[in-house]
């Protein structure tokens, strides 16, 4: 990993599962390659390298690593190792943070989560208001300028 180059959260060391040092992921990414054994992450910034995997009751998560991991650590991969990601795709942590404004430039608020849905996936702002990810209400995301442009006619009145 280069000096400066970004991490990209793929879960959080949980609690201890079995005498073998594994422990639950919490928050993990749906990736099933990065929870093979052999797979390099980052424990806090320190790399580490899974040793064990299994599933555990509610099809969680459960691997050890080669080296101890504290409760709460973040686990992270260098923003290098993700795919390129399709034109009109985004990865989450990309939109996290972005600015929300209408197509008159007012602003709206800060995406501050994006939840998976049945039907299509919605942007939470800071505010809690939530915008479905359609191309009827979502009119531009620049990932580059920080900023999400939504329709008007998607707002709630005030």
């Amino acid at each position: 990993m280069e000096a400066g180059e970004r991490r990209v959260p793929i879960g959080r060391v949980g609690r201890l599962h079995g005498l073998d040092g594994a422990f639950i992921v919490e928050r993990a990414s749906d990736e099933e390659d990065r929870w093979v054994v052999g797979a390099r992450l980052l424990v806090d910034g320190v790399p580490a390298e899974i040793v064990t995997v299994r599933r555990v009751g509610g099809g969680k998560r459960a691997i050890a690593l080669d080296r101890p991991a504290p409760r709460g650590a973040e686990l992270t991969v260098p923003r290098s190792e993700l795919p390129v990601p399709s034109e009109d795709e985004y990865y989450v942590f990309e939109l996290i943070g972005l600015h929300v404004e209408d197509e008159q430039g007012e602003r709206v608020g800060v995406v501050a989560e994006v939840h998976t849905g049945i039907a299509n996936d919605n942007l939470e702002l800071d505010d809690g208001t939530l915008f479905p990810l359609i191309e009827d209400a979502i009119l531009s995301i620049d990932l580059q300028a920080g900023r999400v442009v939504v329709s008007r006619d998607f707002l709630a009145p005030p």
